[in-house]
């Protein structure tokens, strides 16, 4: 059973390099049983926040525990509970394949067989190359099988599929989907290709200048958006169309298509049957949501900055 125990806590955790503010003041609570997607531009604060969680970076201010404990003090049996994937990540090159694979599954008492087989067998990596040897994309899908092998209970992947081709890709994100039937699993995605992550995360956290900007279940934040299509059945579309929060609009004499905000599909049924139109109602995809809530908190930001002046 999904427990609402958080595993890790950030409780307004900042972190500086230099002159440069990586997080500024975030906190957020991960609770087990999640697949959760981290998004953000590069720089915006992504990887600074998951090396927190695992003790390699230390805030500034604030506080991270994970499993119970402050980051920092996270021991070997805690850390032997993570799985962790990230793109600058460094293997033991002058290894075989096969060799790294015994050498860290040596580490790990309950390492699973089974999940190893069927990785190698879906994945085809070249177990008697050598680890230097392998292309970017191949190191890629090792890092994933060291990090999985072990059946960790966090699992944090830090733009793992960047170097996967679309084929490796998908069999990933179905990996993905198995690994968490276990309910007291917790994935933490982070990555740049949101229509890859949009098919298994099921909460969302967007990230912006270090702050965060969203952090919310996957299905109530596509419930805050919608794209209209109103069609007139007599007579061209008036020139004002009775909608408030409209995000974007493209209109003809007789048609036009909206963005919308906080619209039940009732209502937007209702306003459809009184300007005498047809109305289809579609769910935005995740990289049309994230560039709207960025878009949003730039607005918010300006307007801000112009009651400052003022």
């Amino acid at each position: 059973m999904i427990t609402s125990n958080p595993i890790v806590q950030l409780q307004n955790v900042s972190k500086r390099f230099g002159k440069t503010q990586a997080l500024d003041s975030v906190s957020v609570n991960i609770v087990p049983g999640r697949i959760i997607g981290l998004l953000g531009a590069n720089g915006c604060g992504k990887s600074t926040l998951l090396r927190h969680m695992i003790g390699l970076y230390l805030p500034n201010a604030g506080q991270c525990i994970t499993f119970g404990v402050e980051a920092k003090s996270l021991t070997p049996a805690d850390l032997g509970r993570i799985g962790y994937v990230h793109q600058e990540g460094e293997l033991l090159e002058w290894m075989k394949v096969k060799q790294l694979i015994r050498y860290v599954s040596a580490y790990h008492p309950g390492w699973n067989a089974e999940v190893e087989k069927e990785y190698l067998d879906d994945f085809e990596l070249p177990l008697n190359q050598r680890v230097g040897s392998l292309s970017p994309g191949q190191r890629q899908k090792l890092a994933i099988l060291l990090a999985i092998g072990f059946d960790p209970e966090l699992l944090i992947l830090d733009e793992p599929a960047s170097g996967l081709d679309p084929i490796a890709r998908s069999k990933f994100l179905d990996m993905l989907l198995g690994i968490i039937q276990n309910d007291n699993r917790t994935i933490i995605i982070s990555s740049h290709i949101l229509s890859d992550v949009e098919k298994v995360i099921d909460h969302v956290i967007i990230m912006d200048k270090g702050q965060i900007l969203t952090d919310e279940p996957f299905d109530s934040l596509r419930e805050r958006f919608a794209r209209i299509t109103l069609t007139s059945l007599s007579g061209p579309l008036p020139s004002t169309l009775p909608f408030e929060r409209v995000v974007d609009c493209e209109r003809s004499d007789s048609a036009v298509a909206l963005t919308v905000r906080d619209y039940a599909p009732g209502d937007v049924t209702e306003i459809a049957a009184q300007m005498n139109c047809s109305a289809e109602i579609r769910p935005l995809p995740l990289e049309d949501i994230y560039r709207i809530v960025l878009e949003q908190d730039a607005e918010l930001a300006s307007r801000d900055l112009g009651r400052d002046r003022s």
